[in-house]
């Protein structure tokens, strides 16, 4: 027999945890909009497609609540039976999930040119949505409180592929940018941010995931799977928008390092290579770092620059050499 009371506590704690993340959604989303206008039209509609599913998902979540504790209070059918709203969980999850996955998938493969694990981040992340769809057909045919054990094979297979996927995004993405490290200390430190902020990120999703398994394994028959479960969409889209929203404060840092170099240097005469090409006072070191507007042609790069658009992140190499000033010999009387 399942606790329902070990179910509505958890579900009504997760609900004001997934209303509190869609507020600082909102605040991302907009900030998004306003600052980053380039940015290839698909990758806006990504962010669009997620708003408005986490807006639908907060609403149902709203109502999954509301019908128990409000309309149904004192029935027995609030504890016997799913709330209606619950079975829209699940499919909402993977809806968002599953699309962000494939982004990253996508941006992996332009990083690192591999082709097999994108595919493999694609495969599990395909799966998952298919455990997510057959977890909310499944909680529509059976209704029942006490059938939730029932529910463990197809919400086992949802959340062992999305961990799986989550762990090896942040996993490659972490290999991978810290290859791209040049020895220049305004490109490397950006990476290295980078890097924090990528394992910050991937691993919070990939710990809720875990959580969620875990307790939905060892405890099948209490709802405290739902502490994880309920926030879990809102995490997905909150993490892909400070990823996105990220590159303001990376520009800013690079240009205000690449401002005091040449501060410093500026006194200094130097033999500029070919390549380091000045474009209306604008620093190619930090004018082209963290873009994600793929209508730019790749073909600028030069044998000394190499331009990641997929990920966001520029890497250009600059070469320059310095002489000393030449002092002319004085006349001697």
């Amino acid at each position: 027999m399942v606790n329902v009371t070990l179910s509505y506590g958890p579900m009504l704690i997760g609900t004001f945890a997934n209303m509190i993340l869609y507020g600082i959604l909102i605040v991302q989303t907009y900030f998004y909009f306003i600052t980053y206008k380039t940015d290839t039209p698909w990758i806006r509609y990504l962010v669009l497609y997620l708003f408005i599913v986490e807006t639908v998902n907060t609403g149902c979540d709203i109502a999954m609540m509301y019908q128990p504790l409000i309309m149904e209070y004192g029935l027995p059918d609030a504890t016997k039976y799913f709330p209606i709203m619950f079975a829209a969980e699940p499919v909402a999850i993977v809806a968002v999930s599953t699309p962000i996955q494939l982004f990253f998938a996508w941006r992996i493969w332009l990083l690192t040119k591999s082709f097999w694990i994108p595919v493999i981040i694609t495969l599990f992340a395909v799966v998952s949505f298919a455990g997510g769809l057959w977890t909310t057909i499944l909680i529509a045919l059976l209704r029942l409180f006490a059938r939730k054990p029932e529910l463990h094979w197809p919400a086992l297979l949802w959340f062992l592929a999305s961990c799986i996927s989550d762990i090896l995004i942040t996993g490659v993405l972490v290999i991978s940018l810290s290859k791209r490290k040049t020895g220049f200390v305004a490109t490397d430190d950006a990476i290295s941010k980078i890097i924090r902020m990528t394992v910050q990120t991937g691993l919070l999703t990939a710990f809720f995931a875990v959580g969620d398994v875990v307790f939905f394994m060892t405890l099948p028959r209490t709802g405290l799977n739902f502490l994880w479960d309920l926030a879990l969409s809102k995490l997905y889209a909150n993490c892909l928008l400070s990823t996105l929203n990220a590159r303001a404060s990376l520009v800013q840092y690079t240009s205000g390092y690449s401002h005091n170099r040449h501060a410093v240097s500026s006194a200094m005469p130097r033999i500029q290579h070919p390549d380091y090409a000045m474009e209306d006072g604008i620093d190619p070191v930090r004018s082209s770092m963290f873009e994600l507007n793929s209508r730019k042609p790749l073909s600028s790069t030069s044998s000394y620059g190499q331009r990641e658009f997929g990920y966001g992140i520029t890497v250009t190499k600059v070469v320059e050499r310095t002489e000393d000033p030449v002092i002319e010999p004085t006349e001697t009387q």
